[in-house]
């Protein structure tokens, strides 16, 4: 009944099974309980925090191990991101769909690397960067052989320690693609806030997310944590996995 809404979910960065294993239990209980296509998220690297000394991930081939343990266990899809051309492919043998990170989403090469897998490519909207701006990197994608491709809206950056969402941004994006996600949880972040890390204002995410619904998104995207007080990357604006289920409820009522 609900398959038209796609939830993307999980830890920002994967810290270990332990968490790993108690999130998707959560997502396979939410994807029996309401019927939506749920998706698993969790990086194997985070090449793009604040501070050099900040906790990145496992790498991606431990991580890429993990993420396929998660996937044959609990019979999710899995959402990681790439950095780097050369990790498309490996990461496309466990991935069902490959993120291209906002910072990068001009980098004609990773998209190009992205695209020849032939996975579905999920690119977030450049914190600099209109809506309308995205046809270009939804091109480099489709002119490539790929048509799989979707946008996400996760925010503008002007500096100053916040971010600002525009919605008029979903409603351009779905000019250029039928699936465009909200990232409800990185759009409440404070950049650099914390002196060498992220902040964030994790009591907006529902609103954020029924403002997305209200301007037409298809899809939905949540970083949760068991503990985000304790989270080794974006503790500050992650859902605590406990308050998850009440978010999905608001969209689908």
């Amino acid at each position: 009944m609900n398959k038209q809404i796609t939830l993307i979910a999980g830890p920002c960065v994967i810290e270990s099974m332990e968490v790993l294993n108690e999130v998707a239990k959560e997502l396979v209980r939410l994807n029996q309980a309401y019927g939506i296509d749920i998706i698993f998220k969790a990086s194997y690297d985070k090449a793009n925090r604040t501070s050099i000394h900040s906790y990145r991930g496992p790498g991606i081939e431990k991580g890429l191990q993990m993420l396929a343990d998660i996937k044959s266990t609990y019979g999710l899809k899995v959402l990681t991101d790439i950095h780097e051309s050369w990790q498309a492919q490996p990461a496309a043998e466990v991935a069902d769909v490959l993120q291209i990170p906002a910072f990068l989403c001009r980098q004609t090469d990773l998209l190009v690397a992205a695209a020849m897998t032939g996975k579905i490519v999920n690119i977030k909207k450049a914190q600099f960067l209109s809506g309308i701006d995205m046809q270009f990197p939804v091109q480099k994608v489709r002119e490539s052989g790929n048509n799989r491709v979707w946008l996400t809206e996760r925010g503008n950056i002007y500096g100053y320690n916040n971010i600002a969402v525009d919605f008029r941004n979903i409603a351009d994006m779905k000019q250029i693609t039928d699936t465009v996600i909200m990232d409800c949880t990185h759009s409440v972040q404070r950049p650099g806030s914390m002196g060498g890390k992220t902040g964030g204002n994790r009591e907006f995410v529902p609103a954020m997310a029924l403002a997305a619904k209200a301007f037409g998104a298809t899809g939905f995207f949540f970083e949760t944590h068991p503990d985000p007080e304790n989270a080794l990357s974006d503790g500050p604006n992650m859902l605590y996995l406990k308050d998850l289920e009440s978010v999905v409820k608001s969209l689908i009522d």
